[in-house]
């Protein structure tokens, strides 16, 4: 390893989640300028440091030296040190009071400061106060910089460091030593393998209580991650024995755990089998609540509605200028009769039409509708289909980011007749339950999804479970539109969800790009080339639509040659000449390059999945400006973890919005993402042009792999429990 000593001259970039930086480094002897990247936490720039790494050649920034490791150099010299004390401004810490320390401590008084505070006090003019002032001052300075040599010492990943001293302070080492499990139970994010090594390293015995319950802790809030609501028992104690925990120690553990309100323990009772559950307790009182508030709501008599079906045709024809369908009446003439209504089915099946037909009805009888959706995207694309506001369920319920709180609950509820909940299936059982939680009981609730789709990212199955408890009226769209028959797209996309094999002859050897169609590309370098041509060249030469607004590229995963994070570096290359551009932290943004907002940002209201075109840059202010539906959000460069490019999203991502044309790469790299709701979903998102590039067996594992990793959830006994 190599070690170099110097002071940062400049950061260029530092990621606040991690604080992994690129800056440029002075070295002493001799003295000349680098390019150092690695994780450091508290560094300032002209702070002495001695660093250790290695030079790595990087493909693009060439020569550059990775910090492994680091240690701030502190002034030894009696002259440096005075300098030193002195620009801490400590109150009562007077010029005179700093040259009687330096004659009385000399190279040791930094030392002292830190270690032996009592010893202050032997110093003229320095008593109780101001010694505890010093020191205080001190750690608060220097804890950063502590933490990363503990971090060092056990080995432990810098990247942590930043997060660590945000949640703890300066009493960061002594939470950790005292209980380094903390650093598993409080959201740190941080393997439990690499906590429990460290553990062992200070002497906590692997028998400790504190590590059997944070490893049920952590197994469950990982199983949680992987979309389940709750961990079987049996597979919990299973998974705690390859950590050399005994069972009768497990469930010792998680009946303390449940004693203190940190997990909840239930029966499943099913046809097939009766499995003991064990949940984070939030989740339980989620699904537990969402249950019972639907229970309530359905149980509540419905006021008669005084509209028979002529008038009900009249309306719509009147307001929407449509003949609804048969199925699509009887769907009207029922809702009216319902506390809670479920509406499913695939695309082509008129539930839009069927949503705006609602709402003129519901406007007639004299009923205040509300609109919600779980994304900006959704949301947006609502209220384009309705010519209605509709906001996403964060903003409706006022969620308070600071506090992690929603403002609207039982005490002050949602002031509506009717809750109209569209893109259903993409909503968890956390946030559906603050949903229920807010609507009153004198309300109607109207839920709207494809359970075909994929399910929420966050944990749960909350529609598919309701629909699979036949507790809940619901309708069934089956029947397609004429309009969308005439659509390769719709038949396409509805012979998937049934397994059959889609139609690709009326397109096969065509000369013309056409709504549906099947590039059989093997070789991952080609399917790069294809969606670069097509993306660039031939979508937009053959149909007139823009290559940025119009043409989204979607893959299963980030990673790999026909993952999001190559596809998007080698589309902004072949989509977007624009000269003027920001390389931050080795990421490149151009003006007018397309970008993907990445989290719920309340301030700049702002949220994950909103896309946005770059409109200016500035890099003397040191920000952008994105367009996001012609208004601009301004970014400083320190937010730009906010944003990533957006040529190519990801499948997921895509949900509850829809593009003109979708481009589509399955390649058998993307083998464990490989399913039918996953291939389902990515067509649906295509409304008049659907290119799939992959391989013949890429899609026929997709196509045949109709196994949804179960997840597990008990909303549907809990339903059939309170309503059955």
């Amino acid at each position: 390893m190599i070690t170099l000593k110097g002071h940062l001259k400049q950061i260029t970039f530092q990621n606040e989640e991690n604080a992994y930086t690129i800056a440029k480094f002075i070295t002493f002897h001799p003295q000349t300028t680098i390019t150092v990247v690695g994780y450091l936490s508290g560094i300032n720039p002209k702070e002495p440091l001695k660093i250790q790494g290695e030079w790595e050649n990087h493909v693009k920034y060439g020569q550059q030296f990775k910090v492994l490791s680091f240690e701030t150099i502190l002034p030894t010299a009696p002259e440096e040190i005075a300098k030193y004390l002195k620009s801490l401004d400590i109150k009562g810490l007077t010029r005179k009071r700093i040259r009687h320390l330096i004659d009385r401590f000399q190279e040791s008084t930094l030392e002292i400061i830190e270690n032996q505070p009592e010893n202050l006090k032997s110093v003229s003019g320095i008593g109780d106060i101001l010694a505890e002032r010093m020191h205080a001052t001190w750690k608060e300075r220097h804890a950063t910089r502590r933490l990363v040599q503990f971090f060092q010492e056990h080995d432990l990943p810098l990247s942590f460091t930043a997060p660590v001293i945000r949640k703890y302070g300066k009493e960061a080492i002594h939470v950790i030593e005292r209980n380094p499990y903390r650093l598993a139970i409080d959201n740190i994010e941080m393997d439990f393998q690499t906590i429990d090594a460290l553990a062992g390293r200070i002497g906590i015995p692997r028998d400790d209580d504190r590590r059997i319950r944070a490893c049920i802790r952590f197994l469950l809030e990982a199983n949680a991650g992987e979309g389940h609501v709750y961990m079987g028992l049996d597979p919990l104690v299973a998974r705690c024995a390859t950590f050399g925990i005994p069972p009768e120690r497990v469930r010792s553990a998680i009946d303390t755990l449940v004693s203190e309100k940190i997990l909840a323990v239930d029966t499943i009772e099913r046809e097939d089998n009766t499995e003991r559950a064990v949940y984070p307790k939030p989740l339980f009182i989620a699904e537990k609540g969402i249950a019972q508030r639907l229970a309530a709501l359905v149980t509540l008599p419905v006021a008669g509605m005084e509209i028979d079906r002529d008038r009900i045709v009249n309306e719509i024809v009147a307001r929407l200028a449509i003949n609804p369908s048969e199925e699509q009446l009887k769907v009207l003439e029922e809702i009216l009769y319902h506390r809670a209504v479920v509406i499913t089915g695939g695309p082509g099946t008129g539930k839009t039409t069927l949503i705006r037909s609602i709402l003129s009805i519901y406007n007639v009888i004299g009923k205040r509708v509300t609109l919600a959706a779980p994304t900006g995207r959704a949301a947006r694309r609502l209220s384009e289909v309705t010519g209605r506001k509709a906001s996403t369920i964060h903003k409706l319920l006022g969620f308070n980011h600071q506090e992690g709180i929603f403002e609207k609950n039982r005490t002050t509820p949602l002031e509506t007749d009717t809750l109209i909940i569209d893109e259903a299936s993409m909503v968890d059982t956390d946030l559906m339950y603050h949903l229920f939680e807010a609507l009153p009981l004198t309300a109607t609730l109207i839920i709207v999804g494809d359970i075909f789709q994929l399910p929420s990212v966050g944990p749960g199955n909350v529609l598919a479970d309701i629909i699979a408890s036949a507790s809940i009226k619901t309708f069934s769209l089956k029947k397609i539109f004429r309009q969308a028959k005439e659509s390769p797209i719709v038949l396409n996309a509805h012979a998937i969800r049934n397994g059959a094999v889609p139609d690709f002859r009326k397109t096969s050897g065509a000369p013309l790009l056409s709504e549906f169609y099947f590039i059989e590309t093997a070789s991952p370098l080609k399917v790069v080339e294809r969606i670069s041509e097509l993306c660039a060249i031939r979508i937009p030469k053959s149909y007139g639509l823009d290559p940025m607004k119009d043409i989204q590229v979607l893959s299963p995963m980030h990673k790999g040659e026909v993952g999001t994070i190559h596809l998007n570096m080698v589309l902004q290359e072949v989509m977007n000449q624009a000269t003027q551009l920001i390389d931050h932290g080795g990421r490149k943004f151009k003006t007018g390059d397309k970008v993907m907002h990445l989290v719920n940002n309340y301030e700049k209201e702002v949220f994950n999945g909103d896309i946005g075109t770059i409109q200016s840059l500035d890099s003397h202010t040191k920000s952008l400006s994105v367009a996001y539906e012609e208004r601009l959000v301004e970014y400083h460069f320190e937010e730009l973890q906010e944003l990533t490019l957006a040529y190519a999203i990801s499948v997921h991502k895509s949900q509850g919005s829809e593009y003109p044309a979708v481009v589509i790469p399955l390649m058998e790299q993307h083998f464990p993402l490989l399913q039918r709701n996953l291939l389902y979903t990515a067509i649906t998102r295509g409304k008049k042009l659907v290119i799939l590039i992959d391989t013949t067996r890429a899609f026929t594992i997709a196509l045949n792999n109709d196994k949804q990793r179960k997840r597990n959830s008990a909303l549907d006994i809990r339903l059939k429990r309170l309503m059955g």
